[in-house]
């Protein structure tokens, strides 16, 4: 887990706004909010009309409001009331109209009691939807008398900021842990793992639309209690939270590290929740040098009789079998590597079968992170199409170091889908990235940005399948909002360190994403779905398996061809036009060979076929998107 350990500098730079916070609580429980003295300013969604927040509004003299999870900012500022006051408006990924002289703001007539109402157009593809944790959730929803969702929208478990949150349904709740939190009291807060539940949504919980009501461990002194305070110096942090499931018994487990400054793990091991005490107790230590570890966040998944646990971090290439004795004993984790059995990076010996890069799954062996992936191919020992990570923006193809997330099945798209953080694109760890695969393994090629964070990190983001709507066409995803690691020294207030939920859906014609077509033999094309089962797996190319906007559909009728066949109008694939005029850099013409027989055909991306007897049609069939693997990925 990525957590601040710089925890001392975050809480003394919200320091300043904690007195606030707790001031504003007790306002709320005295019932003394003077609802009429604020102007309300509402920001919402120009395409869905919901409020809109982590809006910033400043004045020409620099006061600066943040909207709270209504979208709604509350102001009063004396010698400022009954006058036209300007204010600039910006957000990440959301964009107010330029006026005449370039300025994104508006002028607005502040008056007590009353207020207004802005539109602010959507550039992200997620929406963002509520802040979860810390406290004034709803702060100025509540100086204005707005109605609010939560039972606690002002201070929840005297929490003020979480770092990254693990989650899973357990005994027909959810659970939820947190790493390092503030609270009021003392720039010191829980270093031990706070933790919560809430109701899902079937069985009386919130709409996750509207919010997740927390429902804090606590202590003798209300503050959110240490769940995992197990032994040795230091702070815990957990990773890969896991149910096992045996019959009618399910157990919560999850790995731990003891952590010393400045982000030193000195111990990893297992831990197993205790029911009846609410906390973690400490079942399994690990070697400090064992290669493979529970981390990042967890699925199940079988292949065939036998039953997994997966962890992503993001991606899922470490695994052990759903059993309590296999998650002790790290020789019992397998890594999916092209690394010999038993190796490590520093060895760098490369597995081949006859010259053929050997991927598959080995004991005490680490999987390759993407920038150790790079270090080997700028080595001269491993080729870029004998790697397995080639995850890149779909319409450019610059490459994306994927460095948090999580990976889950979705029924919806019957593909898996990763949400993931990018480490150093526009922003150092704030640009979250979208994308979908056949298998966990892979091959996760293609993705789309769904938000952005500009100078501020939002690492450590996590889908949360259990929210799904509409049978998985809606997601919801959140993660950590901060200015740590963003090198920008400036912490929004309330805002800072604490988690975010975002709602994506995934019919938006922008996620529509190239995915890997196979050959079938004899000129023939399918998806996963069209092969049998331990085909092999590797792609001949990337196209569309539903419409959008500038694609054009692709049959067989004695060929590919783009026109419908009288009797079988089904399209195999989508592509775009041969002819497209500034087509994405990550697409490239499909080529159809004829035989000599004028029945054989064959279809691929590059130019020149050295079969006998095969001649090449002057324009190429359509464009498709470049296959830049050439891994046999495992049937999983």
């Amino acid at each position: 887990m990525v957590t601040n350990v710089t925890l001392l500098a975050l809480t003394l730079s919200v320091a300043s706004h904690t007195l606030a916070a707790g001031c504003l609580a007790q306002e709320v429980a005295a019932g003394a909010l003077a609802t009429g003295k604020y102007f309300k300013i509402t920001i919402v969604d120009q395409e869905t009309g919901r409020g809109v927040p982590l809006v910033e509004l400043r004045t020409v003299n620099d006061i600066r409001l943040w909207t709270d999870s209504k979208g709604i900012a509350a102001f009063f500022e004396p010698g400022l009331m009954n006058q036209t006051v300007f204010f600039h408006v910006a957000s990440h990924g959301y964009e107010f109209p330029k006026d005449g002289f370039g300025y994104r703001g508006q002028a607005l007539k502040i008056a007590q009691g009353g207020g207004t109402t802005l539109r602010i157009q959507r550039t992200n593809v997620a929406q963002r939807l509520y802040r979860v944790t810390g406290g004034g959730i709803y702060a100025d929803s509540l100086l204005v008398g707005a109605g609010v969702p939560l039972k606690q929208p002002a201070l929840n478990g005297q929490v003020l900021g979480s770092d990254s949150v693990l989650s899973a349904c357990y005994r027909g709740k959810v659970y939820w842990f947190w790493g390092d939190t503030n609270r009021p009291a003392y720039p010191l807060g829980n270093f031990h793992v706070p933790g919560a539940t809430s109701l899902l949504p079937k069985d009386g919980g919130l709409d996750p639309d509207v919010g997740i009501d927390l429902d804090y461990f606590l202590d003798a002194k209300g503050f959110a209690k240490e769940t995992a305070r197990l032994p040795g110096d230091g702070p815990t942090w957990l990773g890969g939270l896991m149910v096992l499931v045996n019959g009618n018994d399910k157990r919560l487990f999850a790995g731990y590290g003891k952590v010393k400054p400045p982000l030193h793990i000195y111990e990893r091991g297992l831990a197993e929740w205790d029911d009846a005490k609410k906390e973690f107790r400490k079942i399994a230590a690990f070697d400090a040098k064992a290669p493979l570890y529970p981390q990042g966040h967890s699925f199940r998944h079988q292949v065939g009789n036998i039953e997994y646990i997966y962890f992503a971090h993001p991606y899922p290439l470490t695994r052990v079998r759903a059993d309590p004795e296999a998650f002790r004993q790290p020789a019992s984790y397998e890594g999916f590597t092209c690394l010999q059995a038993g190796s490590s990076l520093k060895d760098a010996n490369i597995d081949r079968d006859g010259g053929r890069v050997r991927w598959s799954w080995k004991k005490n062996t680490p999987p390759l992170t993407a920038q150790e992936q790079e270090k080997l191919i700028g080595a001269g020992r491993l080729r870029r199409d004998e790697a397995l990570l080639h995850l890149q923006d779909v319409d450019t193809g610059k490459a994306i170091i994927a460095h948090g997330g999580s990976v889950y099945w979705n029924e919806y798209r019957q593909r898996w889908v990763m949400i993931t953080v990018q480490l150093f694109g526009t922003s150092v760890l704030g640009e979250v990235w979208y994308a979908e695969a056949d298998t966990p393994l892979g091959p996760w090629v293609y993705a789309r940005k769904v938000a952005t964070h500009e100078r501020c990190s939002f690492y450590n983001p996590k889908q949360h399948p259990f929210l799904d709507k509409q049978g998985g066409r809606i997601i919801f995803f959140e993660g950590t909002y901060s200015h740590t690691f963003s090198g920008n020294n400036e912490a929004t207030p309330r805002y800072d360190y604490n988690q975010v939920l975002y709602r994506l859906d995934l019919d938006d014609p922008r996620l529509v994403l190239p995915a890997a077509v196979y050959g079938l033999g004899e000129g023939r094309f399918g998806f996963v779905k069209d092969l049998q089962p331990k085909a092999p797996l590797t792609p001949s190319f990337f196209a569309l398996d539903r419409r959008r906007n500038s694609a054009v559909p692709v049959y067989a009728s004695s060929g590919l061809t783009l026109e419908a066949p009288q009797r079988d109008g089904k399209a195999l694939f989508y592509a775009l036009p041969a002819d497209l005029r500034e087509a994405p850099a990550t697409t490239v013409p499909l080529y159809e060979f004829i035989h000599q027989d004028g029945n054989r055909r064959v279809y691929q991306t590059h130019k020149e076929w050295k079969g006998t007897g095969f001649t090449r049609t002057e324009r190429p069939v359509c464009l498709v998107w470049s296959n830049p693997i050439q891994v046999d990925l495992m049937w999983e």
